[in-house]
């Protein structure tokens, strides 16, 4: 499985970055091969001022090793081994009219002293952070996600976008990171899903992920805005980088292993503003945004 997932990624990363080329029109996606000293390595891809994309990346990796301390106290478990293995993106346009987007799709294996496979899940999910609210896009969006989870069990949409809900939220703000999609995890072998049942649920999701995206950018990318409309979008911006580096259990993952530190903070945009008590006004097209983060709502 591991090495079926792994083909799958490398696959996808080429179909992505070549679709995000062609939307770009301008800038390609820089190739960076690294190797990880405790075993494993990466393909990290990174698109930088161009066009549309001020900045993106979309990268694969398949790490192994021993199971760092910190991680078997997470998973309860002593002096285990482990292989992951996933695809992680993230892209900031740079028209405050496109949204930014995050997507991961990954595998993880655990193995006992002997080598065999004590334990192996999948996860992952995308998600929308628009600085400007277009009701159509977001609707558009989570149809795309919710027609990739109805192929393979109803439930699989409400269930997952409610825990994307929960998950991209800067509790410490008390508002979401964006307007959520799909966040799934832990996805392991049941009486009713077999390992090959949740490949086909993620790759179809993976698969998805154009669809989703690609359309919301063709039709903002073009649209005129002001100083004052990116001043905004570079205010939220400051609340993505919060998420990632406070909450996001992925970046942590890759510091606690020893990951590539410019691959990890890859998603982190290249113009950020914090401004003191920053609060849009009233009934503003910003203080619209401001308050489906404040409280999701459902899409569909």
């Amino acid at each position: 499985m591991k090495d079926k997932f792994y083909n799958y990624i490398q696959k996808l990363q080429d179909t992505i970055t070549s679709k995000l080329e062609e939307v770009d029109g301008n800038a390609t996606f820089k190739e960076d091969l690294w190797n990880r000293p405790e075993g494993g390595g990466g393909r990290t891809r990174v698109i930088e001022s161009g066009n549309v994309f001020e900045k993106g990346g979309v990268n694969i990796s398949a790490v192994h090793g021993e199971l760092p301390k910190t991680m078997q106290q997470h998973f309860g478990v002593e002096e285990a081994n482990f292989f992951a293995c996933g695809l992680s993106l993230v892209l900031h346009p740079k028209n405050p009219f496109v949204p930014t987007v995050h997507a991961n799709w990954r595998y993880f294996e655990m193995y006992n002293k002997e080598g065999e496979i004590v334990d192996s899940w999948f996860g992952g999910g995308q998600d929308l952070t628009p600085y400007y609210l277009f009701e159509e896009d977001a609707t558009h969006f989570h149809q795309v996600c919710k027609t990739a989870c109805d192929t393979h069990n109803a439930d699989f949409y409400p269930k997952y976008k409610k825990r994307c809900d929960e998950y991209f939220y800067n509790t410490h703000r008390n508002e979401a990171r964006g307007i959520g999609g799909l966040f799934f995890d832990y996805c392991k072998q049941t009486e009713e899903m077999s390992m090959q049942n949740w490949y086909n649920f993620v790759t179809e999701v993976g698969d998805s992920f154009l669809e989703a995206y690609v359309p919301i950018v063709e039709k903002r990318k073009e649209l005129l805005y002001t100083e004052a409309q990116r001043k905004w979008q570079e205010i939220r911006r400051g609340r993505y980088v919060e998420f990632n580096l406070v909450h996001d259990k992925g970046t942590l993952f890759g510091l606690k292993t020893n990951g590539r530190i410019e691959s990890i903070l890859m998603s982190l945009p290249p113009h950020v503003q914090w401004v003191y008590n920053h609060i849009p006004e009233k009934d503003s097209d910003e203080a619209k945004v401001l308050s489906v983060l404040q409280n999701p709502k459902e899409w569909i």
